[in-house]
């Protein structure tokens, strides 16, 4: 059966507004914190080259896989998964899918919204000269302020989760399609700032030989786990954004075209945030592995030292907010559109009801920095750590395993090829298919028995 149904949100105007939504939601901190530092730690460009294999061996045939499902149910994905199992003479019990999915967009937003907050703070402080005369004991202290205050944890959490909810609350065209509009081209605009004013710094010869020269003795198994998994979570993989954006695709979009866009901009902009920040690291004698810390505690007092550094400072931080959000409006998304779909009430009930729960687990992940920090949900586990590892290490590495199956096994081949309008390209299509079905899922149970702990275990490591 390939009807042709239409999306009770509405659609995006175009497939452009579409591609920018869905790299809006790739593009998050993971791209301009996680991977520049992942980078550093793990040989360069002998890095960038794995972990690129990695994405097309297993981001894009996963993230096609979550466009089709969407589109083709035009549903949240809870709905699209129950409705096209219906149509297809499968088990209802694949719902279950979508469920995962949205349970770990709810999750992770619930700690992610904590963290935006941190970069809106950041933000402000560049604004009002915070970051002048910066030490290292006072770059210290100030990360440690806030995420030491439950006062200034809570406030900022919910600044934060007001922003998106205002957003996804204003429906698709004009909440989501609005916001990325203006968002996307402003996040482009002031990478590509910093990385203009990285060409002009000291270091901009040292960064360009560490990231254009691989060294492959740095790889090791560790790399290609570190690779693997940034390649699955880069892309928002498993938690339902991509499946609910997918779903407000036009019929006459090709899908194919439009996730291979998507792929293409979020590993361009990994590569900028390196282009941007390692000119300078190497300016001013850093390593270029500082790991996470970098961004809060040591960029600060770069942008303290720093010509211009004042400036940077609000360019970079305002960039690190703006993927924030527009992560943000994406993991909102998906629980948004199944509880108004299921039982009503309005859009912005709906997004009222989800963000204000949202915000309270958020708030218990914001205080378990602090005042509850001795309460363990998990033994040696905070509630931030606990809800981040059940949601990134299980539900989201499950979510996408079953999606590859669901797409690659379950459903009818002619289904997905009409879906994908492959009669043009039918070797394409017979290629993808084999990596959906062999390869991505092996290379996603693999992503989740290294995140576990479970590999170790087998291994006897």
């Amino acid at each position: 059966m390939n009807e042709k149904r239409s999306s009770v949100h509405g659609e995006w105007s175009s497939g452009l507004i579409f591609i920018l939504a869905a790299t809006g939601s790739a593009v998050g901190l993971g791209n301009l914190w996680r991977f520049p530092y992942l980078v550093g730690e793990n040989g360069g460009s002998a890095f960038v080259i794995l972990y690129l294999a990695c994405i097309l061996l297993v981001g894009l045939p996963i993230i096609i896989g979550e466009v089709t499902i969407g589109r083709k149910g035009r549903r949240s994905p809870i709905n699209s998964l129950r409705l096209i199992a219906r149509e297809e003479g499968l088990n209802q019990k694949w719902a279950l899918v979508g469920w995962m999915g949205v349970i770990a967009g709810f999750l992770i937003l619930s700690f992610y919204s904590v963290v935006g907050g941190w970069s809106l703070y950041y933000g402000y402080e560049a604004l009002i000269g915070g970051f002048a005369g910066m030490t290292s004991e006072s770059a210290e202290g100030m990360f440690n302020g806030l995420v030491g205050s439950p006062s200034a944890v809570l406030g900022w959490h919910t600044l934060f989760m007001l922003i998106v909810f205002g957003i996804v609350a204003s429906g698709v065209k004009k909440g989501l399609q609005r916001a990325v509009t203006l968002l996307m081209p402003l996040l482009f605009f002031l990478l590509v700032g910093l990385v203009v004013y990285g060409m002009t710094t000291e270091g901009f010869g040292d960064a360009m030989t560490f990231l254009a020269t691989p060294d492959f003795g740095a790889l090791d198994g560790d790399t290609v786990l570190a690779a693997l998994g940034q390649a699955f979570f880069t892309l928002s993989l498993g938690m339902g954004a991509i499946m609910v954006y997918g779903a407000y695709l036009p019929q006459d979009n090709s899908i194919p075209v439009s996730t291979g866009w998507i792929v293409g901009m979020d590993t361009l902009t990994a590569l900028l945030a390196g282009f941007a920040i390692f000119p300078i690291v190497f300016s001013v004698g850093l390593e270029p592995g500082e790991g996470p810390g970098l961004v809060f505690q040591t960029l600060p007092i770069v942008f303290g030292e720093i010509t211009f550094g004042a400036v940077l400072g609000v360019v970079f931080f305002a960039l690190l907010s703006v993927a924030a959000i527009t992560s943000g409006m994406s993991l909102l998304e998906p629980a948004v559109a199944y509880l108004s779909e299921s039982f009503g009430g309005g859009r912005v009930k709906a997004a009222a009801i989800i963000s204000a729960l949202i915000w309270l687990l958020g708030a218990a992940c914001g205080l378990s920095m602090n005042a509850w920090s001795g309460f363990h949900l998990l033994p040696g586990m905070t509630i931030f750590n606990t809800i981040e590892f059940i949601s990134s290490n299980i539900l989201l590495p499950l979510g996408g395993l079953f999606v590859a199956l669901f797409v690659g096994w379950k459903m009818r081949t002619t289904t997905v090829a009409a879906e994908l309008d492959t009669h043009n390209h039918h070797n394409l299509f017979l290629l993808w298919l084999w990596v959906t079905r062999i390869v991505a899922p092996a290379a996603v149970l693999f992503i989740f028995l290294n995140a576990t702990g479970l590999l170790s275990f087998i291994t006897g490591e």
